[in-house]
């Protein structure tokens, strides 16, 4: 009698365990903390909709403290069904150790152009492990009501850009630049590899690092130091202990001209109806150089490995690559482009107008993302404080391009 009880209790917790696999519930882990009120009021009721059965929550962790504390959730079994997952060689150490499914053939997955797949694949392009979501593009935004009062134009070229630069510093009351040192990742994210690629010809630079044929210390990369080191001598004073929210605050304010910055910070200051907002590209050395933006794969979705609920894991991916996605993302997470092939009206005039760079200029994505990243000393963590150092002039050009082939030549080995 006791073992009929004991095996039918087994049974029991069984069913109770499939039915809670069954049930419908998914938790998506991510970085974009600035996406919960749009996930939890938008984009999840919409796949609700449709797919009744099936409850989502969405549960984004801060992105100094993703990569962490995902890896330390993956590890101990306790992380969410889907991730959003890094580009390139974070995501895929994820899937090197186990932690993300193989996605080729998928639903969804054949919505998506090759190039979009790079950030997600094996560097053999095998095995894909994450689908595309979106992109962000950099350049500068600027003050148009300031422009206006000092019959200012958006600059083409290098010398129109410091000319621009030094009409609003003669004023004497506004910073030519809303842009601070005191966090680093703005000097390497949103200015050397902003203002680089026009220096290095974009990918034809980038993979050229890879190859070997190239190094930091050539006249391409000491050049666009160089081009970063001038720009550091408009900043306002102080700017060595301005922070990220300071600089937005700053410029939010009509207290700085010009803001240096990528196109995910369109939505943020669409809160400020005053300020009118205008773009332009990175300005070219000469008027008939070929113009590179930075069109920086940022975000895409894997499914955990150990996921309770791989079925509608997948479902919910396969409308992640649906066109209603694609839609209601770039044109509610305002800077946010969809990486797919499906056609989308993008509604917010900023939002347009960078996209359109991709008629005239060339795309490229960060210099380091790929492969450069893989040794010790970090070329993230190089970059950042190499930057921040530059822009407050406590280092030169050649000796931070130095600075930088010199660490990673200690770890990289260039393929025969």
């Amino acid at each position: 009698m006791k073992l009929h009880r004991t095996l039918g209790h087994a049974l029991l917790l069984t069913l109770l365990s499939a039915g809670a696999a069954r049930a419908g519930n998914l938790l998506i882990e991510s970085w974009r903390v600035d996406d919960k009120a749009l996930w939890e009021t938008v984009l999840i009721p919409a796949f609700e909709k449709t797919h009744p059965g099936i409850k989502v929550k969405f549960s984004p962790t801060a992105p100094t403290e993703y990569d962490s504390s995902l890896a330390a959730r993956l590890a101990g079994g306790t992380a969410g069904d889907l991730m959003a997952c890094r580009p390139f060689d974070v995501s895929l150490a994820l899937f090197k150790k186990g932690h993300l499914d193989k996605l080729d053939g998928k639903p969804g997955m054949q919505n998506f152009p090759n190039v979009a797949l790079l950030a997600w694949q094996t560097d053999d392009a095998k095995d894909t492990f994450c689908m595309p979501i979106a992109s962000v593009i950099h350049g500068f935004f600027y003050n148009k009501k300031i422009f206006k009062q000092l019959n200012l134009q958006p600059p083409k070229t290098e010398a129109e850009f410091f000319g621009v630069l030094d009409a609003i510093k003669k004023t004497g009351n506004i910073a030519p630049l809303a842009l601070g040192t005191a966090d680093q990742w703005e000097s390497s994210q949103i200015v050397f590899t902003n203002i680089g690629p026009n220096y290095w010809h974009g990918e034809d630079g980038r993979m050229s690092l890879i190859a070997g044929k190239a190094k930091f210390t050539d006249p391409a990369f000491v050049g666009a130091l160089e081009y970063e080191a001038k720009l550091g001598t408009y900043l306002a004073k102080g700017a060595s202990a301005q922070t990220y929210g300071d600089s937005q605050n700053q410029f939010a304010l009509g207290r700085a001209a010009i803001y240096p910055t990528g196109s995910w910070d369109i939505s943020y200051f669409n809160q400020t109806p005053a300020l009118e907002l205008g773009a332009f590209p990175p300005p070219v050395k000469r008027a008939t150089d070929k113009c590179y933006i930075s069109d920086h794969m940022d975000i895409g979705m894997g499914v955990n490995t150990r996921s309770k609920n791989k079925a509608d894991a997948y479902t919910f991916l396969s409308w992640v690559g649906s066109a209603e996605f694609a839609d209601i993302y770039t044109n509610r997470v305002t800077g946010f482009f969809s990486l797919s092939k499906h056609a989308i009206t993008v509604r917010d005039p900023l939002a347009k107008q960078m996209i359109d760079w991709r008629a005239s200029c060339a795309s490229t994505i960060r210099v380091n993302s790929q492969v450069l990243n893989r040794g010790q000393p970090s070329m993230e963590n190089e970059l950042w404080n190499i930057n921040a150092q530059v822009l407050n002039g406590k280092l030169a050009p050649k000796d931070a391009a130095a600075r930088l082939q010199n660490g990673f030549a200690k770890w990289y080995k260039p393929p025969q």
